[in-house]
Parts: C-alpha cells; sequence; structure tokens
C-alpha cells in the first residue's frame, strides 16, 4: 500500500512539473532600463493556442516584485492559462506617493507603469508564434497599483499616453479585466464601446484606494497629493449602467488588505471568471463577503 501511495505521490509530482514551465524574458531595454517578465506557460497540444493573463503586482509604484504571485501564475499555468507577470518602473521609489506628494509624480508614475505595460504586452503579440499565445484571449490584471495600472491600461489611448514607440497593433483591446483594490482616475473613460468584461474585488472601508468614488490616501483637498480615484464599487455601477458584464466581491468594512485576494484565496474566481468570458456569457453580479471587522460603522453601511 505504501509503494502505490508513493508511485502514485511520483506520478502526480511529476505530472505537475510537467504541465508548466516558467520563461523569464526580457520585454524592454534600453541604455538605462531592463524590464523583464516571468510567463507562466502550460503544456498543450501542438498548434494549440494558449489565452494570456497579463500581471502587474501592487507596491505603490515604488515596491514589489514580478515574483510575488507565483502560485497564481501556476494554478492559471495548470488549468490552461500563460499568465505574464510582469516588472515594472517604479517610478515612485524613495518619494512620496501620499498626501505630501505631488499630484503630477502620482499621474506620472500611472502614465509610465501603464506604458511598461503596453510595452510587455506588444512584446508577447510580437512573439506569440513563439509560445502559441492566442492574441484576440489576452486578459489584463493586477493588485493595488498593478491595477490602476490594469484600468488606465485598458481605457486610455495608447496612442496618446504611450510613453514608448507603440508596438499594440492598431485597435488592439483587452480581453477582460481582473482587478486587486484598483481605481481608474476618470469614470468616463468606461464608455459603452470601450468597455470590457471585468471582475473586480475591494474592500468597502479602504482608506488607501477608494471603493468608491474619493481621494487616494484618503488626502483632503488641500493636500499637495490630493487625487480623485474611482474605485471598484464606481466602476461597477458605471458597467451597470452602460448593461455591460461586471462581477464585484466587496469585502464588507474590509480596508486594503484585500487587494491581493482574486489571487491569493479567490484563484477560482478568476478562472471562473476568464472561463465565462471566453464561453461568451453574460453576467452581472456583486458578492458581499463580511470581513472580519465589526460591520456597525457608519462608514459602510450601504454593504447590508
Amino acid at each position: 500500500m505504501k509503494k502505490i501511495v508513493f508511485l502514485l505521490f511520483t506520478f502526480f509530482t511529476f505530472y505537475n512539473s510537467q504541465a508548466q514551465e516558467v520563461k523569464t524574458l526580457t520585454y524592454f531595454q534600453n541604455d538605462t532600463l531592463k524590464l523583464d517578465l516571468d510567463l507562466y506557460l502550460p503544456k498543450v497540444k501542438a498548434g494549440e493556442k494558449i489565452p494570456l493573463i497579463m500581471f502587474a503586482f501592487g507596491g505603490g509604484f515604488s515596491g514589489g516584485e514580478r515574483t510575488s504571485e507565483k502560485d497564481f501564475g501556476k494554478f492559471m499555468a495548470e488549468n490552461g492559462y500563460a499568465v505574464a507577470s510582469i516588472s515594472y518602473s517604479l517610478y515612485m521609489k524613495g518619494k512620496d506617493f501620499g498626501c505630501k506628494g505631488t499630484l503630477t509624480e502620482k499621474i506620472k508614475a500611472i502614465q509610465i507603469g501603464v506604458s511598461d505595460m503596453w510595452q510587455a504586452t506588444g512584446f508577447l503579440i510580437e512573439n506569440a508564434a513563439k509560445y502559441n499565445l492566442d492574441t484576440s484571449k489576452i486578459f489584463i490584471s493586477g493588485i493595488s497599483a498593478g491595477a490602476e495600472i490594469g484600468f488606465h491600461a485598458s481605457f486610455w489611448d495608447y496612442k496618446l499616453m504611450n510613453l514608448y514607440k507603440s508596438n499594440i497593433p492598431e485597435n488592439f483591446r483587452y480581453k477582460g479585466f481582473i482587478g486587486g483594490s484598483g481605481a481608474i482616475q476618470d469614470i468616463n473613460l468606461i464608455t459603452k464601446e470601450k468597455a470590457i468584461p471585468m471582475l473586480l474585488a475591494h474592500g468597502s472601508n479602504d482608506d488607501t484606494v477608494p471603493y468608491n468614488a474619493g481621494s487616494h490616501r484618503s488626502c483632503p483637498t488641500n493636500a499637495s497629493g490630493w487625487l480623485i480615484l474611482f474605485g471598484s464599487y464606481a466602476v461597477y455601477n458605471q458597467m451597470n449602467d452602460l448593461h455591460k458584464d461586471i462581477e464585484l466581491i466587496t469585502f464588507c468594512g474590509g480596508g486594503h488588505e484585500f487587494s491581493g485576494y482574486l489571487f491569493h484565496d479567490g484563484k477560482q474566481y478568476v478562472l471562473d471568471f476568464v472561463n465565462d468570458v471566453l464561453k461568451g456569457k453574460k453576467f452581472q453580479s456583486h458578492l458581499i463577503v463580511p470581513s472580519k471587522k465589526s460591520v456597525k460603522s457608519d462608514k459602510y453601511l450601504f454593504c447590508d
């Protein structure tokens, strides 16, 4: 019996190790900057094209690592999806990204991160044949600052906002967006023509990135770093008004600690979402999950 168990363990260990591979690739390099990505690839049959999920880590544009969500990359690869976890320029490293910072610097940090994401996306489109990637099925995702990259990469005009020479094909659009505790600067960028399916998760009492419409880091209006952002709940309402596909998971009373939920404990939600999008399923849902904090504050009574 022990021998059988050992053989089964050996088989499944071998199978899982063969079910995917990880390649580290340089997607951008000049005299002063080198940016890499980790590409998690599933094993597929010859000629089979793989859907791709672009991913950007969180860290306030000043910290974080592309390797922080290895388990997410491996999980999705085991289920037939490629994941590209990118490094991007940490423009705010050593600078104040809070209320005492500078508004223009905050916006520039986002623009640089978005330009890096577009560059990585274009690089993989250009090399799609080499890695069997399906360029018509590219999703974008991220946590916190990475989700802000994802939002703006999805809705900004890359011809106007891209800081590099564009390598994105004409009329390219991401297939869908998965965001943890992110926000967008202008809700009106999300139009009926530009809307893409979304899966979002956010704590309703997040004082770092607003859950609804509010200031970044809860800064007062007279702060030099005051920046209005539209968070997941505002985006959910906008998408509902447009009758577009969106799923929102609200952690009632929760803060920014839930920013990584979809890429940690909620990976199955992501898998179900991308599967549903590719099957053409239509959906609108809002799941409210009480957090461990007491749900008594007037700030989030709307969760009830």
